[in-house]
This record gives structure tokens, C-alpha cells and sequence, in this order.
């Protein structure tokens, strides 16, 4: 999207992100116990939501690509379903940053290798340093190399690239072009070390806007891409000629002949632009360049593409258009491997009325535009467009001629033709990955089709969370996109919400006794920043803004929806009845205090600013201050009340130089009680009670026990289990957290780049892990298993099963009983609980899916390891029971 989603989150919470003493503990709260749960992790379906910066397809194994993501982490192609599986869920909570990824490099030597240059941002605001990570099984699991400096996967001039290298000769060779002033680095061990080229003669000079005191747009942006003459070297020996590009107007390009000994300017090269790209056929001897006066990903006026002839030396401007009709800059960049004078590049800022996408099939001779005009206003389009599988991508638009939409994208820097598949071209926007399978349609005369190939990649920064005890079970505010209604967390929704069509929506409530009564709040560049809507949020109607409004802060809904207070940016607090039509001041509490609603007086509210609680009995008129002292200084805290007992209000939040924790007050906010079992906690939510609990299931991304994670529990605090585990931390997820109050044991976690996470409990909610019950019947009937191999590599592979019920009668559980022919190894199985003795398996449902009626199908899957041979199993049985194999 347009904004550069620097979160405002981030910018409160570095303090509190940094290591530190935890505060003090009260000595009368009860004692911690950290136990294990097991719990099935998904995404509520969005599909993308974010900007991809980059694709890299692997040059040597087809279908293996990969992208990266400004802030959500990188994703591996899956061929089986074509769909995307996260590699960076296992960045945690003290190194948020490392979820931002500044570039990507697969070896093309051995596949099975890959890297990611990771950090978010060059300034202060991260508070760690940059690392290069690697992994030798396709980032299935990864070792750290720390560096000295930062990177900034979400900085200016992120969608040039790749700015990290393997040597594709020698592949424990690899470069890495830094920020900054950092220079040029080299690995010569797969990664592992690092230390600067002393001998590269450029660190760069282009900032963004050398007034921004933050280091945000005044940070140098360094090395920009580093490319590879595979020609010049052979099987094992280092590749002799290495093309490095530079954030230099004047000197953008420089080379190496010698294995990265030397290097120097190249001669010739044209000036006053940025490359953004540098991209080398090594067949016809051509390094292509994209230039773009400015570094991007949003702004760029003026481009050139151009040629350089690696083994004469020349000099060709082969741009697609006359400079002087440019208003645009060119960033995204590829060769067709298959047919190397095939070359595509991205007008990557043509913002209005479309990007455009050009094509060459004569090495940049002449070239032809995905659209043109017919006659002004009018297009005529190569391409037509299917977002059938993620609608919202029309974003509810109705534009006049020449925009259309869906629109063909925007902050289009990476665009990738498969190295193995001249038809297939995937690319990154601001908001998704399109792609087609019929691109040379295109050279035919017919139209190619363009569609969403962004299933998996769930790229949003999630502000708020609300899951309503009727109706809808989730609804999110989300930045950039606003936000979504989830009828089924399976699917994508139709649409985000509209009317208005906030771009970042920083606030949402719900009426607790009439939910279907929301109220959401955030940012819009001009118009109302509050919406209502009276059906669940599934239709909207925009209120009124009092004056002074520019942002949209907290609000909160009266339980029975007569009222709302809202706490906006730019203004002080405020009141109305009704749906907003006119707003009163409330007093005795300051502006910007975060406000929330008790959950069963409509008259009460409650707000927090700078350590102090305040109470209002009056539907918002007037808050007064309350004397519960010790709770935290900053502004880093959320808080809510507990539906269904008036006055019950849980407040997470602090920082490590101060007050950091939970807190509890049972009188309204009167008192608070800090739980001295709870070390840190920045958020807090509330789910359906287990089994024969009295009070609800808490709910906290918190640190307990010395450790951080998700913790659930069923006792009001007393005890906790942390329901996630190392390989599931989604870097911050300090923003909301929500259970749900149908379903026991599930909880909605806020990430901040990774979409919504929402798990499932593998626990009954019995309080004693089911113990004491009678186990469950074997199912009858008969059955029908389904095994498919959907991804296989070197020694690993990922597989699928479904179990179909055949037969007559509904199951209420089942165990699925298999022996691998070749010994093969489970490692890791999702949405059932598994056991293995030597080569036997059995799997087990979860409690969410034991029901399975006839006709009806329940699935799992799983990673393992193989060696020698990895050949289906031939029998399933479902207890005693043996199942055809289909």
C-alpha cells in the first residue's frame, strides 16, 4: 500500500522492547506455572494485504521461488497447492525487527539453501541489529549471523534489489549490500561470518530527505543489488565478473573482474539516475538496468531502462519511452531464462492511472505496454484481470476512465518471469502477488489473465480485534486496508469495510449486549474518520467528525449501543448518543487516553493515559481521575473490561524501565491488583470459560516464567499454560488479542506484518486434559484415504491426508493407523496429534474437527524426512477398520 506502515506501536514500544529488570512483584499474587499446550495455528484468509518487494526463483530446481515481505517475514512457494508457507513465524517477541526482510538469495548450486538478509529498520526504531539467516532446508528451519549494523526491510529504497548474493559457481560465496555507509560484505562460508570488502570504493550517498531528523527517509541507502556473470566462472571456482549497484546518481555501477579483488566504475554509465535493478543474461552478454530518479517503493517521477553489452562495453538506452514522457520511475526487472531476449520491466510508481508492465522479445530493441490508450480516457488492455479468489482487491472502487478495477497494481518493484516457464510471471504491488500462466498471450495477439498467486501470504499490521458473542465470529482493524468482517475464517472475505473506506482502521468495538452494533474509528486522508453500522458490521454508514480530528485513536460502545466516547487524534476525548450526528466534550480526562466500555453498565466507560485510570459513570460527559497508583508511567498499555460482570477490568501494558505487567480491579478500576505471576504483558482478552471454570479464559501475549509467548488461563490468573511454542512467535504481537466466546480454547493473536493468527486447542476445556471421561466410540462405517506428496527435496518432504467418511453414520473421533514403506520420519503434523513407533503412525483428531459426518472429510498434514526411497503408504485403517486408498 501507499503508506509506509511504520506502525506507531513500534515507535511507543521501543522502549519497551529493549532488555531490561522487570519490575518488582507483589508478593500476595499467586504463583506461575508454564505448562505446554498443543494448539493448531492458522491465518484468518485474507491473501496478502501488504507490499512484496521481491520474488526469487530458484535458477536450477523448478517451482522453487520464494518472496519476501517489507514486515511480514518470507514465504516459500508451495507448486502442490499453489499457495505460499510462511519461513519467519519463529522470529520472536526481543528481535521483532528480524520479520522485515531487506532481500533473498536461493543457491542455485544447491537448492536446499537459502538466505534472508533481515532487520526493519536502520534507525533507532529497531532496536537490534541486522543478521543474515540461513537455511539448508528450504527455511524450514534457519542458524543466525548476526551483523554490526542494521537493515531495513521496511526503510526507503526496499524494492531495489536483490542486495544479498550467492556466487552461483561457488556457492559458499556470498555478498551482501549494506545501508547506511556499511559498504559491501562478503561470506566465504555459506553465510555463517561476514566482513566488509575493504577495497569496494562506494558506500553510497542517496537519502530519501536529508531534513528528516528521525533517520527514517535520511538514512543513506547504501548498496543496492549485487548480480553475477555465471560465464566467467566455472563448477567450484568463484565467478570472475560481479556487478554491484549503487544508491550514487553519478556512479551507480561498479564491477569486478577478478573475483571481487578489484573493483571499479563501470565506464560509460549513464548518471543522474538509481539503478534499482541490475539484471545480467549471461547468454547474449547483456546487463539490463532499471533507473529511477528517486529510491522508492512510493516515489519515482523520471526513468530510463538501459543495456550494457558485458563483453564490448556499449552503451544502449533502450527505454520503452522518451524520458521526457516519463512520470514514472522503472524498478521491476526480468529476463525470460528460457528465451533470454524475452525482457519485462515495471513502471513501479505510476500511481495514476495504472502501473504499467513492458515487454521486449528482441533484447530491449522494441517494445510493447500491457495497456495502452485507444482514445483518451479509454484503454485497451492485453491482459484481463480474475481477483475472483481475493475480491476485496477491486477495494470496493468505482473510478472513471482511464482508471479501472481491479487496477493492474502499484509499487510494482518485483516482477519475475519463471526461469523454467515463459507462460508463468509473478509480480509484486503494494497489496498483493499477481501472476498468469498464459503470459505469452501476450507476443499472440491474445489477451493473458492476471490473477491474485498470493494464497498463504498473509501480509498485515493488525491494530484491533473483536470477536462478538453472536454474529460474525471475528472482526479485525487492520493498516492499510482498513479492516474485514470474517463470517468464515477459511475464506476470504468479500470485501473490506466500507463507507467509509478508512485506509487504517486503529479502533473498533462492538455493544456487548447488542452486538450488532459496531463502531470503528482510523485514518483517511480526507473525510469522516468514525463508521457505525447496525447489522454486525456488515454494512456501514459514516458519522461525523467533531473538529480538529486527524486521526482515529481509540473508541469505545455502550453495552447496549445507545452511546460511544471517542478518543481521537487531534482532538480531546468525546461523547454522543446515538450514531454520531454531533459530539460533546468530555471532561476531566486528557486527550489522547485510550477509552474502552464497560461491559454491562451502558453508562460506564473507562480511559488510561500516563499511569492513571480514569472512570466515567456518565456515558463519557465526565471522567474522574481514579487514586489506583503503581500501574505503568508510559502509554503503552491496553486494558478491558470482562462482559458480563460490571466493574471487572484487566490492564496489560508497562515497560521494562518501569511498571510492566497485569493488573486486575474488581471495583471499577478503584484498585488494581498487579498479579505477580505475570512479568510483562501487553495485551489481554477474554474467551469462553472451560469446563466447569466460573470465570472466563484469559487470554495475553506475555512473558511468564522467564519466557515469552501466548498464555491462556482458565483459573482468572492463578496459573497460566503458553499455548504457543518457539516455532510460533510471529515476532510482535503486542497490539490485541481476543478468545473466542463460542469456542473454547480459541484465541485471535494481532501480528504485526503476519495477518491475524488465530489457534485452536488440542485441550477439551475439562480443566484436567480430559481425564475421567469415557473415551470415544471407534467411528463405523466405512472410509476412503487420500496421501499426496505435495513438496519433496533432498532427504525431506511435505504431505497431505484426508480421511473421508463413506459410510452412513457420523463419527465423533477418529485414529487413522498407517505404516510408511521406507521407514520414513514425521517431524512436524498439523491439525491432529500424531504418535510414531519405528515406521507406524497413528494420528488423532483434535477436539475442533472429531465430528465428521457421512460424506464429510477431515485433513492433516505434515513434514518428514526420507532416505533411499519415500513411496506411499498402501494400507490406512481407522481403528480396526481397513480404508480404501484413493
Amino acid at each position: 500500500m501507499r503508506r509506509t506502515r511504520i506502525l506507531t506501536a513500534v515507535l511507543a514500544l521501543a522502549a519497551g522492547l529493549l532488555a531490561g529488570t522487570p519490575p518488582a512483584l507483589a508478593a500476595s499474587s499467586p504463583t506461575a506455572v508454564v505448562a505446554a499446550d498443543t494448539y493448531t495455528w492458522k491465518n484468518a484468509r485474507i491473501d496478502g494485504g501488504g507490499f512484496v518487494p521481491g520474488i526469487v526463483f530458484n535458477r536450477s530446481e523448478k517451482n522453487l521461488a520464494y518472496a519476501r515481505t517489507d514486515i511480514g517475514g518470507a514465504y516459500r512457494w508451495v507448486q502442490a497447492s499453489k499457495s505460499w508457507t510462511p519461513l519467519l513465524d519463529s522470529v520472536g517477541w526481543n528481535e521483532w525487527g528480524h520479520s522485515g526482510v531487506v532481500s533473498l538469495a536461493s543457491d542455485s548450486v544447491d537448492p536446499n539453501n537459502v538466505y534472508a538478509a533481515v532487520g526493519t529498520y536502520t534507525n533507532s526504531w529497531d532496536p537490534t541489529n541486522g543478521a543474515v539467516l540461513r537455511s539448508a532446508d528450504r527455511g524450514a528451519s534457519w542458524q543466525k549471523a548476526d551483523l554490526p549494523f542494521k537493515l531495513g526491510g521496511n526503510m526507503p529504497g526496499r524494492g531495489m534489489g536483490e542486495r544479498l548474493a550467492v556466487d552461483p559457481n561457488k556457492n559458499n560465496v556470498l555478498y551482501l549490500g549494506a545501508p547506511s555507509g556499511k559498504g559491501l560484505w562478503k561470506s566465504t562460508d555459506s553465510g555463517a561470518s561476514w566482513s566488509q570488502v575493504t577495497g569496494f570504493p562506494n558506500v553510497g550517498d542517496y537519502v530519501q530527505d536529508a531534513t528528516d531528523t528521525s533517520g527514517y527517509a535520511s538514512d543513506n541507502q547504501g548498496i543496492v543489488w549485487v548480480t553475477f556473470d555465471e560465464s566467467t566462472g566455472t563448477s567450484g571456482s568463484a565467478t570472475q565478473a560481479i556487478y554491484v549497484g549503487v544508491a550514487d546518481k553519478d556512479n551507480a555501477v561498479y564491477r569486478s573482474t577478478d573475483g571481487g579483488a578489484t573493483w571499479s566504475r563501470l565506464a560509460g554509465q549513464p548518471t543522474g539516475y538509481l539503478a534499482h535493478k541490475g539484471v545480467l543474461d549471461a547468454v547474449n552478454g547483456y546487463l539490463y538496468l532499471a533507473y529511477s530518479d528517486k529510491g522508492g517503493p512510493y516515489d519515482g517521477g523520471k526513468g530510463q531502462l538501459w543495456r550494457y553489452a558485458t563483453r564490448t562495453g556499449t552503451w544502449t538506452n533502450i527505454s520503452p519511452v522518451a524520458e521526457a514522457d516519463t512520470y514514472y520511475g522503472f524498478s521491476g526487472l526480468s529476463v525470460d531464462r528460457q528465451h533470454p531476449g524475452t525482457v519485462m520491466a515495471t513502471a513501479y510508481s505510476s500511481w495514476w492511472p495504472d502501473t504499467q508492465i513492458f515487454r521486449s522479445t528482441d533484447s530491449g530493441g522494441t517494445w510493447t505496454k500491457a495497456w495502452d490508450y485507444t482514445s483518451y480516457p479509454n484503454r485497451s488492455n492485453r491482459y484481463t484481470m480474475d481477483v475472483s479468489s481475493v475480491p476485496w482487491l477491486t477495494f470496493g472502487a468505482n473510478p472513471s476512465p482511464p482508471e479501472q478495477t481491479p487496477k493492474l497494481g502499484w509499487m510494482t518493484e518485483g516482477l519475475e518471469i519463471d526461469p523454467f516457464d515463459s507462460a508463468r510471471m509473478m509480480y509484486g504491488t503494494g497489496a498483493t502477488i499477481y501472476g498468469t500462466e498464459n503470459l505469452t498471450n501476450w507476443d499472440t495477439g491474445s489477451q493473458f489473465t492476471v490473477k491474485p498467486m498470493v494464497q498463504g501470504l498473509e501480509e498485515t499490521a493488525v491494530n484491533d480485534l473483536a470477536s462478538p458473542p453472536s454474529g460474525a465470529p471475528l472482526l479485525s482493524a487492520l493498516g492499510d486496508i482498513g479492516g474485514f468482517r470474517h463470517r468464515d475464517l477459511t475464506k476470504v472475505p468479500s470485501m473490506m469495510y466500507t463507507s467509509p473506506n478508512l485506509t487504517t482502521t486503529t479502533s473498533l468495538d462492538y455493544a456487548e449486549s447488542n452486538p450488532n452494533t459496531v463502531v470503528r474509528v482510523g485514518n483517511l486522508d480526507s473525510g469522516p474518520h468514525i463508521g457505525f453500522s447496525t447489522d454486525n458490521g456488515a454494512n456501514w454508514f459514516a458519522g461525523s467528525d467533531p473538529s480538529g480530528v486527524t486521526g482515529g485513536g481509540t473508541v469505545a460502545a455502550a453495552s447496549d449501543g445507545s452511546r460511544f466516547v471517542w478518543s481521537p487524534a487531534g482532538t480531546g476525548v468525546r461523547y454522543t448518543t446515538g450514531f454520531g450526528t454531533s459530539w460533546s466534550a468530555s471532561s476531566g480526562i486528557p486527550s489522547g487516553a485510550v477509552v474502552e466500555s464497560d461491559r454491562v453498565d451502558p453508562k460506564t466507560f473507562y480511559g488510561f493515559k500516563s499511569g492513571t485510570f480514569y472512570v466515567s459513570s456518565d456515558g463519557g460527559a465526565t471522567f474522574t481521575a481514579s487514586s489506583a497508583g503503581s500501574l505503568p508511567s508510559g502509554d503503552s498499555v491496553r486494558f478491558k473490561a470482562l462482559p458480563g460482570t460490571k466493574g471487572d477490568v484487566w490492564l496489560a501494558g508497562g515497560a521494562s524501565d518501569g511498571a510492566y505487567g497485569l493488573w486486575h480491579s474488581t471495583d471499577g478500576g478503584a484498585n488494581f491488583v498487579k498479579l505477580s505471576n505475570v512479568e510483562q504483558a501487553d495485551t489481554i482478552g477474554f474467551g469462553k470459560a472451560a469446563t466447569g471454570a466460573s470465570y472466563q479464559t484469559l487470554y495475553s501475549s506475555a512473558k511468564i516464567g522467564g519466557v515469552r509467548g501466548i498464555f491462556r488461563s482458565t483459573d482468572e490468573g492463578a496459573t497460566w499454560t503458553r499455548i504457543n511454542d518457539d516455532a510460533h512467535q510471529w515476532g510482535w504481537t503486542g497490539a490485541a488479542i481476543t478468545g473466542d466466546p463460542r469456542i473454547y480454547g480459541r484465541v485471535y493473536v494481532a501480528t504485526n506484518g503476519r495477518g491475524i493468527v488465530y489457534g485452536d486447542s488440542s485441550d477439551t476445556g475439562d480443566g484436567g486434559g480430559g481425564g475421567g471421561t469415557d473415551p470415544t466410540p471407534p467411528p463405523t462405517g466405512a472410509c476412503t484415504v487420500t496421501y499426496k506428496i505435495t513438496n519433496q527435496w533432498s532427504g525431506g518432504f511435505q504431505a497431505d491426508v484426508s480421511l473421508a467418511n463413506t459410510g452412513s453414520t457420523a463419527w465423533t473421533g477418529w485414529t487413522l493407523g498407517w505404516t510408511f514403506p521406507d521407514g520414513q520420519k514425521i517431524t512436524q503434523l498439523w491439525n491432529a496429534d500424531y504418535t510414531q513407533s519405528g515406521a507406524t503412525v497413528t494420528a488423532k483428531n483434535l477436539t475442533w474437527n472429531a465430528h465428521v459426518a457421512p460424506g464429510s472429510t477431515v485433513g492433516f498434514g505434515f513434514t518428514g524426512s526420507w532416505t533411499g526411497a519415500n513411496t506411499n503408504p498402501g494400507s490406512f485403517k481407522l481403528g480396526d477398520q481397513t480404508c480404501a486408498v484413493s
